[in-house]
């Protein structure tokens, strides 16, 4: 099987996603300072995590003094898939990457990282890895370091209406996806009647927002992994 281990190829292939994710970063560095974190702090937040709805629900807990539990928890849950991207992409390592190697690799293995390392043929080394993951990695950080500051330089009305962006890319990422799949569409309008319930409704508008997505994301899976699973030939398909 053929080997894939170059540092420039991954250097190359890892450009297109810098530059995506420093505009989704931009918004995120604006919506994290209008929510009450410095510049340094939102900065560290995405220099230490490669997630982004993760980061976006952790902002409302930090800066509303969430628990450290309430923290940790929403994280597992809405972080979750990406230990079963894990499992997956650990396939397709070459021998030369050993364990030192996938402990710096599962930093950053987000989405868009692992569509693009899953899709080579062949094995995958770990100097390809390192290459790939770099530019995301400055895309990000540097991402967040400019929106933080421009929000706080930027005019209110022009770094609310920038601040919106992080949630267009949500919505850029669910709509076609729910448009294509009638079961991805219930998910999400389960969810969103969900989280009006908890907005809404008295004693439960009580409940801390990262508890509220946590519930929420755990019930409309659940209920969508009982009303329509996906069946293992079906899977199997799109595998292959």
């Amino acid at each position: 099987m053929t080997e894939i281990n170059s540092f420039k190829k991954g250097l190359k292939d890892g450009l297109p996603i810098c530059i995506g994710y420093f505009s989704v970063a931009f918004a995120f560095g604006i919506f994290a300072t209008e929510n009450g974190l410095t510049v340094f702090q939102a900065t560290i937040l995405s220099l230490t995590n490669l997630t982004s709805a993760g980061q976006l629900a952790a902002v409302p807990i930090i800066t509303g003094g969430g628990s450290l539990a309430e923290l940790a928890l929403s994280q597992i849950v809405i972080n979750s898939r990406y230990s079963l991207m894990s499992v997956s992409l650990s396939q397709k390592f070459s021998p030369d990457v050993k364990l030192k190697d996938k402990l710096y690799i599962s930093y950053a293995n987000t989405d868009e990282i692992f569509a693009v390392s899953i899709s080579q043929k062949g094995e995958i080394g770990k100097k390809y890895m390192l290459g790939l993951m770099i530019p995301p990695m400055v895309g990000w950080t540097t991402g967040t370091l400019a929106g933080a500051l421009a929000g706080n330089i930027l005019p209110a009305m022009v770094t609310a209406a920038l601040g919106l962006a992080i949630y267009g890319m949500f919505i850029a990422i669910v709509v076609p996806v729910a448009k294509k799949e009638k079961a991805t569409a219930l998910c999400v309008f389960i969810s969103v009647v969900l989280s009006c319930v908890f907005r809404y409704v008295p004693l439960l508008n009580k409940v801390p927002s990262g508890f509220t997505v946590i519930i929420c994301a755990v019930v409309s899976a659940g209920i969508l992994a009982l009303v329509a699973p996906v069946k293992a030939d079906e899977e199997v398909t799109e595998n292959e």
